[in-house]
């Protein structure tokens, strides 16, 4: 498995990454036994970059991630996600912070923390208080790293001036290139690592999906735009590129998809989730795909930024974003 840093002088990761969030919500029934399976066949693929958060199925995530990794805390790189409910706007107070923390470490059973984000951003605390908390829980020992999810350039900056920020967690993809012109540079400016969820388009860019289908009434999907109506069938036109290319490689529109989130920079780590070993082993297979110039062109000519129909939440996240 191929490694990158989390910031100039931050830790090594590897290269890819593993989203979690789909093994307790949005994505069907659980099955804790096959999740524990991808998690210990992800560190034997060499995969030690594993994201949950405290709202993945209220702290189950949490919660069923600590029992997959127990005894294995000393191979993994564990970050998870603070700050997203109980209380209608997004919560970045002080007390918070604390409070959640404390929450998360009982969850996962660990001590301390790798990287700690901000779930979304909170309207009515100053980032620069909510920052300074994290700060202090670096102090503590509670925390390694800090990190933000879905904050905009301003944000970013006001935050690094705070303490340094380690990595931005927002979504990225070929479906999903909204942060390349301001929030990519942005980090780049300040050596903040991207850490791009979503990279396969909740599974779009497997190009399996082609209509909702067959998923269980439990899939988020069919609440969000993307996948509903006349935006799936334009979206699905879009396909036509990642597939031809696909079979040119001899790899999967997942591999080929990933690898192009990886071709973008050194400072991007993908964290695909699944909760299927078959597909940990696919998605890790993806680090060693080299795109030429000329593929990259093709995949970017094939989902240029802007062509994607429909937005990539429903509309009562939207307000949540600030990219």
């Amino acid at each position: 498995m191929k490694r990158r840093r989390l910031s100039p002088k931050g830790p090594e990761v590897s290269a890819i990454g593993l989203g979690c969030m789909g093994m307790s919500m949005a994505y069907g029934e659980p099955d804790d036994a096959e999740s524990i399976r991808t998690v210990h066949r992800a560190i034997e693929l060499g995969i030690d970059f594993f994201d949950t958060a405290e709202i993945y199925g209220n702290g189950v995530n949490e919660e069923l991630l600590g029992k997959a990794l127990k005894g294995k805390r000393d191979k993994v790189f564990l970050a998870t996600k603070f700050g997203v409910g109980g209380k209608p706007n997004p919560d970045g107070s002080p007390e918070n912070v604390r409070r959640s923390c404390e929450t998360s470490l009982k969850r996962l059973g660990i001590e301390t923390i790798d990287l700690y984000y901000q779930h979304r951003m909170d309207p009515d605390v100053p980032i620069e208080e909510t920052v300074g908390a994290l700060a202090e829980l670096i102090g503590a020992g509670k925390i390694r790293h800090i990190g933000l999810s879905e904050a905009g350039p301003e944000t970013l900056r006001r935050a690094h001036k705070t303490h340094p920020i380690t990595a931005l967690q927002s979504e990225y993809s070929l479906w999903t290139r909204n942060c390349e012109p301001e929030v990519l540079p942005a980090c780049r400016e300040l050596g903040i690592a991207y850490v791009a969820y979503s990279p396969l388009g909740r599974g779009f860019l497997t190009a399996t999906i082609k209509s909702l289908d067959g998923l269980p009434d439990t899939d988020r999907r069919a609440e969000h735009p993307r996948f509903q109506g006349d935006h799936l069938a334009r979206n699905l036109e879009l396909l036509g590129a990642l597939e031809t290319m696909a079979a040119s490689k001899a790899s999967t529109p997942a591999q080929i998809a990933l690898a192009w989130v990886l071709a973008q920079g050194e400072d991007i780590i993908p964290i695909p989730g699944t909760k299927k070993t078959q597909f940990i082993e696919e998605n890790a297979g993806a680090v060693d795909i080299v795109l030429t110039a000329d593929e990259i062109a093709a995949l970017d000519a094939g989902f240029p930024p802007g062509i994607t129909a429909g937005d990539r939440y429903p509309a009562n996240n939207m307000g949540l974003l600030q990219m």
